[in-house]
């Protein structure tokens, strides 16, 4: 267990206090008193609040899932242990975080059974990561001995890859077939379901809002009765990073959902099956997120995805387009080269 120890305010303090008592004794007076006793009973008092304070409980309001390059907010509150007496106490909090994130460059300042403290949570790179352990140090109310304690308190949050726009006319390309039937049945209304990023306000029913909490679209017959559409997202066998493939195939695979568009979404962490609605899209967010670099073993899919260290591009239909002018020219004019194999690392034994 930590014991308490003298800050460098305590240190001052002692040595002055033995100064003084020295003073005293070979003055023979009793000038000094006025200086020493203070300080002892100070010291004293100051090593029994702490020394006797209880391990306290840390609370952290776990901060939402996000976006790399978003920042969430993440409350702390320090409670009183089972064995009490460290109320009061004042502390330097350190919430300790793995590299993908970043949090306060100094400790955050609360007190134990006080009000909790915030800070703000940047996610810097995409993956999951770890909150934690907490580093509490308590001192006394005059500052003069404090005490570390290592709280293990854990919290995980996701960070996903960075979704970009796909330009409408590339998307309605891989499912514009399966749409022609029923593209003029759109004033059928289906169901009602919540709101996700990117639908529209004239979709909004605005009646169950208003009875809601939460935001309510119509959806309509031809927003569901799309074909699913398969992407396998892999690297080349030179590419170690994975990041510009989960960008890519997580951009399309969101828009598509958006679309109403059921997708198969298959990298080299994994393969989900993913509906429109909220949690479609966080199954292929999340997926995206702690996906590596690799190949997939998926014959024939929509669309392929290919990361290299260059970027990405979309291999569909015949044609190759480069990620990159797909987002900087906004349309589907962006060039396009023939179908290429596709080299990916070989296969190898064992998991």
């Amino acid at each position: 267990m930590a014991t308490a120890t003298l800050t460098r305010r305590g240190r001052v303090v002692g040595a002055v206090c033995a100064i003084g008592s020295l003073l005293a004794l070979a003055a023979g007076g009793r000038a000094l008193d006025a200086v020493v006793l203070p300080g002892l009973v100070a010291l004293a008092a100051g090593y029994v609040q702490v020394a006797r304070g209880g391990r306290p409980e840390v609370h952290r309001v776990q901060p939402p899932d996000g976006f790399v390059g978003e920042r969430h907010e993440v409350r702390i509150e320090l409670r009183p242990g089972v064995a009490g007496g460290a109320g009061g106490s004042v502390a330097a909090v350190v919430d300790e975080t793995s590299d993908g994130v970043a949090g306060p460059q100094r400790p955050l300042r609360a007190s134990v059974g006080g009000d909790p403290v915030s800070y703000r949570l940047r996610y810097l790179r995409r993956g999951s990561h770890e909150l934690g352990p907490v580093r509490v140090t308590a001192t006394d109310v005059f500052g003069l001995f404090e005490r570390e304690v290592v709280v293990d308190d854990a919290d995980t949050v996701t960070a996903y890859p960075v979704c970009h726009p796909v330009p409408a006319r590339f998307r309605r390309g891989l499912y514009a077939d399966d749409a022609l039937g029923v593209s003029r049945q759109r004033g059928q209304f289906d169901r009602l379901r919540e709101y996700v990023r990117g639908d529209a306000l004239r979709d909004v029913h605005w009646p169950t809002t208003a009875k809601r909490d939460e935001i309510v679209v119509k959806e309509f017959a031809a927003e569901t009765r799309r074909g699913r559409v398969s992407i396998a997202g892999e690297t080349t066998a030179a590419c170690e990073d994975a990041d510009a493939l989960a960008e890519a195939a997580a951009s399309l695979a969101v828009a598509l959902l958006d679309d109403g568009v059921p997708v198969e979404l298959t990298l080299p962490a994994g393969s989900v099956s993913a509906e429109p609605g909220p949690r479609g899209r966080r199954a292929v967010l999340e997926l995206a997120a702690v996906t590596g670099p690799g190949p997939v073993a998926v014959d024939d899919p929509d669309v392929r995805v290919i990361g290299d260290g260059d970027g990405a591009t979309y291999r569909t239909g015949g044609r190759t387009v480069s990620v990159a002018d797909l987002r900087a020219t906004g349309s589907d004019d962006a060039p396009t080269t023939p179908a290429a194999p596709v080299q990916t690392r070989p296969e190898v034994d064992g998991p």
